[in-house]
């Protein structure tokens, strides 16, 4: 896998048109470009699994991936190539983001009588609600190395960035749960699964509740699917998105 240079941005593109990201890029800057560009595609293409990078990357507003490669690729003209675990890393900007607006968070009838039966537990257990999304859902873009980086990325201090988790337990027991990256003001939802009926609404709309009386200025749920609309969530555009996201990731001057 090579690259080139793109001759009006910051831009390096590998030989499959896919944009490549280094750690001594500017993330913002990427992000700039790839939409003053138009770029068509959602991933990018990096191959440095270095925390500290994975977390500028997160901070851009990149939903950090990755995926496994069936043999050894070499960045011949960038002096990079691909870990001895032959794993990509694949940072994503959506093309089309969900996110929802407290003030439009939907609450169906019958979920309302569920939601005192469940205790919310905020950043309880990182390691396990994790592991338990790789075990249900497997690991083709949760990779090891991905895996090890978030892990890492939550012993630093003082980041713009955390990856955390959230889980609704009843009689004492997790059934439903998530993990994401907190950014600023920002969440950004990663994985979830449920055990019960209904428990992974009932903790969505729960972590939803408790972002807001936290202060936070959305929940961002990634990929459109229905059942985030369903909740009250919109679709919005990249450049829209990348505007709100940096409002509430910066502190007021």
């Amino acid at each position: 896998m090579v690259y080139f240079i793109s001759m009006d941005s910051c831009l390096r593109y590998t030989s499959s048109g896919y944009a490549f990201i280094a750690p001594e890029d500017d993330p913002d800057m990427v992000v700039d470009d790839l939409l003053r560009t138009d770029y068509a595609e959602e991933f990018c293409v990096a191959v440095d699994f270095d925390p500290l990078f994975i977390a500028r990357l997160m901070a851009a507003g990149f939903l950090v991936m990755s995926m496994k490669m069936p043999v050894y690729i070499s960045l011949e003209a960038s002096g990079y190539s691909v870990s001895e675990s032959n794993v990509l890393l694949l940072p994503k900007l959506h093309l089309i983001r969900s996110v929802l607006f407290f003030s439009d968070l939907h609450i169906k009838k019958s979920i309302k009588p569920l939601l005192p039966r469940y205790e919310l537990r905020v950043d309880t257990d990182f390691q396990g609600i994790m592991e338990r999304c790789v075990r249900i859902h497997g690991d083709d873009w949760l990779t090891v190395p991905l895996q090890e980086s978030l892990t890492q990325i939550r012993t630093y201090k003082d980041l713009k960035v955390r990856p955390v988790s959230f889980g609704v337990y009843r009689n004492g027991e997790c059934k439903a749960g998530e993990f994401g990256v907190l950014a600023g003001r920002v969440y950004t939802s990663y994985s979830g699964y449920y055990d019960e009926k209904s428990a992974g609404t009932v903790q969505m709309i729960l972590t939803a509740q408790y972002l807001q009386g936290q202060g936070f200025a959305f929940f961002d749920l990634g990929m459109p699917l229905d059942y985030k609309n369903t909740l009250g969530a919109r679709t919005i555009e990249p450049e829209h998105f990348v505007r709100l996201f940096r409002a509430a990731r910066d502190p007021p001057i």
